[in-house]
């Protein structure tokens, strides 16, 4: 699992300068090059995650889904610390206040949707309009 994840994030790292050229001529902001290696990265779990809903297997689905994506923000971010702090470099994570409402307005959501031990369609919706409006906001500031 490991190596397949090195093997993602340099080929993210290889495919980086070519989409930063692209993106800078399509005048598309910084943070949406972040978020295009962000996709690339959790690319191969969430394939299989729709190959795995596709044949009804949930459980299995969102398991592969969200166990990705924690993996990936929780291997990178105590990586990004640690350096930062041997480096004796000042870390920012770069929120603005728009980014920093939309993250709180998701960890309230997300609390509200699985404190109560089922989910329905309508919170499933709720998520993904913040996830829309998040885009937006990246590509459009």
């Amino acid at each position: 699992m490991l190596v397949a994840l090195v093997a993602v994030v340099a080929l993210a790292k290889s495919l980086s300068p070519a989409l930063e050229a692209g993106l800078d001529r399509l005048g598309v902001p910084e943070a949406v090059l972040g978020i295009v290696i962000a996709a690339v990265v959790l690319l191969p779990e969430c394939l299989a995650a729709l190959r795995a809903a596709q044949v009804n297997r949930l459980q299995t689905s969102l398991n592969l889904a969200l166990g990705s994506a924690l993996a990936a923000i929780g291997l990178t971010i105590p990586a990004v610390v640690t350096v930062s702090l041997f480096l004796d470099q000042p870390l920012e994570l770069g929120l603005g206040d728009k980014d920093q409402l939309l993250l709180a307005l998701t960890l309230l959501i997300g609390v509200i949707t699985l404190g109560t031990g089922r989910t329905t369609v309508l919170q499933g919706a709720v998520h993904l309009v913040i996830f829309a409006a998040f885009l937006f906001f990246a590509v459009v500031p």
